[in-house]
């Protein structure tokens, strides 16, 4: 029998499959490429990738953390659009919350910092609960979108208020955005379009930080400041969790907002809340979660 967990992030799709043998088999692809937002639809098309990456063989059980199921209604409205096509057993989650699987933390909360930033948790008595997620045009602070977008304002008031353009994140940022003055900054990163788009910018933050740039520096600031008040929210809402794991592209591949976030957490929770980073992949979750969901299948069965 075949496990298989899938991760559908904001940029990429992530398929893993293992046999009982222990051969793994692996499919990444842009979500872009095949996500239309219709539950049907996109079940269908990704049943049809599970059944191309199996090759025949007998699913077990499906696991999927998907980007943009940010509410109890929407992740049981996928749910069932797979159950109604799907042959075996079927679970959805946010994909925020395939990060604490992935490190075996039962009911902790799981904070994506990629595309857009969310922190999710199921709790006991309360059930999923979600902090942020709101997308990037009026939230998403500390993702990849989010840097950059502030990393606009923060420029516009700097030069509003008579700062030069001296500091590296001005020159940096008017290149990528292709802008001679600060009056187009906002009109520029409308015209990104969308999350993605927007946040292929982010290195620039990172690399102006790098280069001393004290704009940067308080962009990053204010991103893990972000991205750990909403850890604070699940707390303060009841979620009787007590370790965080965060993962995603910017928060895995920039140090700078990692140590931030650690930080952050430390200084806000006074010390009550464990912070992790997953450098791992986040469809590693999923397939646990697959794994248990066979496993407590089988043990029912017999």
């Amino acid at each position: 029998m075949i496990t298989v967990g899938i991760d559908i992030g904001g940029t990429k799709t992530h398929l893993r499959a293992c046999d009982a043998a222990g051969t793994v088999r692996d499919l990444v692809m842009p979500s872009a490429d095949w996500r239309v937002r219709d539950w049907d639809t996109d079940a269908k098309v990704l049943l049809g990738k599970v059944a191309h990456l199996v090759e025949g063989g007998q699913v077990a059980a499906l696991a999927v953390g998907a980007h943009g199921c940010d509410d109890a209604s929407e992740c049981v409205a996928f749910e069932e659009a797979f159950n109604r096509h799907a042959a075996y057993a079927v679970t959805v989650v946010n994909d925020a919350e395939l990060l604490p699987a992935a490190l075996g933390h039962e009911r902790q909360i799981g904070l994506v910092a990629g595309t857009g930033s969310i922190a999710v948790c199921r709790d006991a008595a309360l059930g999923m609960m979600v902090a942020g997620g709101w997308g990037w045009v009026i939230g998403d602070e500390g993702s990849a979108s989010g840097l950059v977008r502030e990393a606009g304002r923060a420029i516009s008031l700097h030069l509003d208020c008579g700062g030069t353009f001296d500091d590296p994140l001005v020159g940096l940022m008017f290149e990528a955005l292709e802008i001679r003055n600060a009056a187009r900054i906002g009109s520029a990163i409308a015209r990104q379009g969308g999350a993605a788009a927007l946040g292929r910018h982010a290195p620039i933050v990172f690399a102006a930080h790098e280069q001393g740039s004290a704009l940067a520096a308080g962009v990053i600031a204010d991103g893990a400041r972000h991205l750990a008040e909403l850890v604070m929210r699940l707390k303060h809402n009841g979620a009787a969790a007590d370790v965080v794991v965060a993962g995603g592209g910017v928060m895995v591949s920039q140090q700078a907002l990692a140590c931030a976030f650690l930080a952050e957490v430390e200084a806000q929770s006074e010390g009550t809340i464990a912070a992790r980073i997953f450098h791992g992949a986040p469809v590693e979750g999923a397939f646990r979660m697959a794994k248990a969901m066979a496993s407590s299948l089988a043990a029912a069965a017999r």
